[in-house]
């Protein structure tokens, strides 16, 4: 149940307080004053082919395929953009790098692919990023599997049904991303080696997307069943399964999205699988505490949800409150990406926005001129208060492995996303 209003009110001066002196929103985001330019400024739009499928090469790769972003704004209000670079197809598996590029002007310019981890052929990927505002580290979480391994075993693979098959990596920059540290094996720390029903843990994910630093300084990284969390600035990780006040594990979804609410509660917007995605075809929301556990996840019933990830941003604090949400409003297609608002702590969504109302521009190499964009995506709040996205796009309709895929960034402001409408 949420605070009532006098206790909401002094959540939020604790709130503006503490990060006053840390000089970020929650997640290290600014905040824009309500009726400040954030309101007043003109409705405005850009869209940027960021990460080119089949265009860029890095060490000698040039990459067939570009997916799963994560986007983070550091404390320089840098912009740090990750992708899986897939060297030879747009499969989930086989030589799979985390790559990233920068900006330091709120997206205008990026800086050329550079590379977080590569080593191997196995699969490095679902980058999953946050940064601890107090002292500017940036932490990236990912997954890996050996080559050779994938969760289903398709296309002459191994199927991953060992523990040790799927494992937890961690890295981390001190110099705003320009430079990261060589990943570090927390699989022993942060995965669970059996699931509630006792079946071996083998498939796992972290995120992907973003993790979030609460207003107490936690920082916590969304994962499959669970939340990683640290209380230390990264020093030391903890893991949390995610489960009811009474102990009961939630184990029907994946693909997790984690923000802070102004009552100080967590709340998981995650993808639903297998039959519980066939319940309702939405997203699966739960809230709760670390400490305390979480309420039973139910689907929400505006948020349609095609199976797969989405993304949500805290765009600021003061009233009014907005909570971002950015996914294919779509039970059946990854093409309809919507913007969505909501000013009540992301219980209903009364504002919305296609993409699509900004039609890309025409790429040279990317399906002849015609892109098909929807899938994943990640958001962050730039300096300059828009709200920055990657967005995957295909060069073409087609599900086949050949079908190049690329990651654009969208710049979007309140007033594009209000498209008019009163707040």
């Amino acid at each position: 149940m949420l605070l009532g209003g006098e206790e909401v009110a002094m959540f939020r001066r604790r709130t503006t307080t503490a990060l006053a002196a840390l000089g970020v929103l929650l997640g290290g985001l600014s905040v824009a004053p309500a009726g400040g330019p954030a309101v007043a400024a003109p409705a405005a739009h850009s869209e940027r082919l960021l990460f080119d499928g089949g265009g860029e090469s890095l060490n000698g790769i040039t990459y067939h395929s570009f997916r799963i972003p994560s986007l983070v704004r550091t404390r320089a209000n840098t912009l740090i953009a990750f992708a899986e670079g897939r060297a030879s197809n747009n499969r989930d598996w086989g030589n799979i790098n985390l790559v990233f590029k920068r900006s330091e002007d709120n997206g205008a310019t990026w800086s050329a692919l550079d590379e977080v981890v590569g080593a191997g052929q196995g699969t490095w990927g679902n980058p999953t990023a946050v940064v601890d505002s107090s002292n500017g580290r940036i932490w990236l979480f990912m997954s890996w599997n050996p080559a050779g391994y994938s969760q289903n075993g398709d296309d002459g693979t191994t199927r991953i049904t060992a523990w040790e098959h799927r494992k937890v990596y961690v890295s981390s920059s001190s110099d705003d991303g320009r430079n990261w540290t060589d990943p570090v094996d927390l699989t022993a720390t942060l995965k669970p080696r059996t699931f509630a029903s006792g079946a071996a843990w083998a498939w796992d994910a972290m995120g992907p997307g973003v993790g979030v630093q609460t207003s107490t300084g936690r920082l916590v990284i969304p994962a499959l069943h669970r939340n990683i969390y640290s209380d230390d600035h990264g020093a030391t990780w903890k893991v949390q399964r995610i489960t009811t006040s009474g102990g009961v594990a939630q184990e029907g979804t994946s693909e997790g999205t984690v923000l802070e609410l102004t009552d100080g509660r967590l709340m998981r917007n995650d993808r639903a699988v297998g039959s519980v995605w066939e319940d309702a075809k939405r997203r699966w929301v739960t809230r709760g505490t670390i400490e305390g556990g979480f309420a039973t996840f139910v689907p929400d019933d505006t948020l349609l949800d095609p199976r797969a990830q989405g993304s949500v941003l805290r765009y600021n604090l003061d009233s009014p409150t907005r909570i971002v949400f950015l996914n294919s409003a779509s039970t059946e297609t990854r093409t309809r990406m919507t913007v969505r608002i909501s000013y009540d702590e992301a219980r209903t969504w009364p504002v919305y926005r296609r993409l699509s109302d900004a039609p890309l521009p025409s790429w040279p190499g990317l399906g002849s001129g015609s892109v098909a964009e929807g899938g994943y995506s990640s958001m962050a709040k730039t300096a300059d208060y828009f709200v920055g996205a990657l967005v995957e796009v295909n060069e073409n309709t087609a599900a086949s492995d050949t079908s190049r895929r690329s990651i654009v960034f969208r710049k979007f402001n309140l007033p594009w996303m209000l498209n008019g409408t009163p707040e």
